[in-house]
């Protein structure tokens, strides 16, 4: 991109709050994917694990989906063309996936306040949510990818991702578990991860293998020379990281509750190093193949009135986010609503 093209606001505030909106996505997958990913594994844990794992998610849930809410808030006010694009490909999904995150917010709550008798309805409940919410963001990257069209195979694709990304969620949940549990739950969580990083590594394969053939702008971005050998490091760093959770995985829990964070650290880079490459694939387009950033742009004095409240929203929440995982951190304690 020419520097001096750059200097114009009509240039660069469309690329601004494009990397603010992704920003958010990358945020909000790796966070509320997590939470996701506890709520995805609770059927395979005791009544009493089922307390310590919502336990170990009750501080941040709520604060993580914050993240989803800023990235569709940018999405309208700054590509509001885009975001009637997307949305309207994307109705039915969507509203699956409002569903799911209101059946997890209200079971929640209800789990612990309800009588003894009708908790287990409440977990599954919270169980299914969960899953609802994980399918549908799935099946809408997957479709996202393909281009927003309804054709039986772009469905089957997105049909596809959603079972990989839900399994992903799953591994990052185990690995968050890692982290945050101990002793038998621990070594379940050990042992869940062992299972869903097949999810991880087919799921981001997939996306990795489909994006290039969509579009023969993307393949040329890919391929070509120099951008082959800059894009090199991505797909290098990816193997190794997945070979490390092999290897680490395998290893743990060790004595004195070492590493015990590296699962959730390797797996929260290996995500941004996905959302890293398709983010380069698909620029400068925020509906691809239709719309890019600058032609779904609003009017450059809008952006920059947007802008200034932006820049007082995004530390707020950002500063809210890690006070919550400062104050909260350690190892989940048990769950109490007094």
């Amino acid at each position: 991109m020419d520097l001096f093209a750059f200097a114009e606001p009509a240039t660069w505030l469309p690329f601004t709050f494009a990397a603010l909106m992704g920003l958010s996505i990358l945020i909000y997958v790796v966070l509320d994917g997590f939470d996701l990913g506890v709520g995805l594994l609770t059927p395979l844990a005791t009544e009493d694990e089922k307390d310590r794992m919502v336990a170990s998610i009750g501080p941040f849930w709520d604060a993580n989906e914050t993240w989803l809410v800023l990235a569709i808030g940018l999405l309208l006010v700054a590509f509001p063309s885009a975001h009637g694009m997307i949305l309207t490909a994307l109705y039915l999904p969507v509203a699956i996936m409002l569903i799911g995150l209101i059946l997890r917010g209200v079971s929640f709550e209800f789990r612990a306040k309800a009588p003894i008798a009708q908790k287990p309805a409440w977990n599954w409940a919270f169980f299914a949510g969960s899953l609802m919410t994980s399918l549908s963001q799935g099946f809408m990257l997957g479709l996202y990818i393909m281009g927003l069209d309804w054709t039986i195979w772009h469905v089957g694709f997105a049909l596809l991702t959603a079972v990989f990304l839900t399994v992903g969620y799953s591994f990052i949940g185990a690995a968050w578990l890692i982290l945050k549990t101990e002793d038998l739950l621990q070594a379940k969580a050990v042992s869940w991860a062992k299972g869903g990083i097949w999810g991880l590594i087919l799921g981001v394969g997939a996306i990795s293998l489909a994006s290039p053939f969509v579009s023969p702008r993307i393949f040329e971005k890919w391929f070509s020379l120099p951008s082959f050998l800059y894009l090199s490091p991505l797909p290098i760093l990816s193997g190794a990281l997945i070979g490390y959770l092999w290897w680490k995985l395998r290893r743990l829990p060790m004595e004195g509750d070492r590493f015990a964070w590296s699962p959730f650290a390797a797996a929260t880079t290996l995500f941004t190093l996905a959302f890293t490459g398709m983010a380069y694939s698909f620029y400068p387009y925020v509906v691809p193949e239709q719309l890019t950033i600058y032609e779904a742009a609003s009017a450059p004095e809008s952006l920059f009135i947007i802008l200034l409240g932006t820049l007082f929203v995004l530390p707020a929440i950002l500063g809210y986010t890690i006070l919550s995982y400062t104050i909260f951190r350690g190892k989940a304690q048990a769950l109490r609503y007094d």
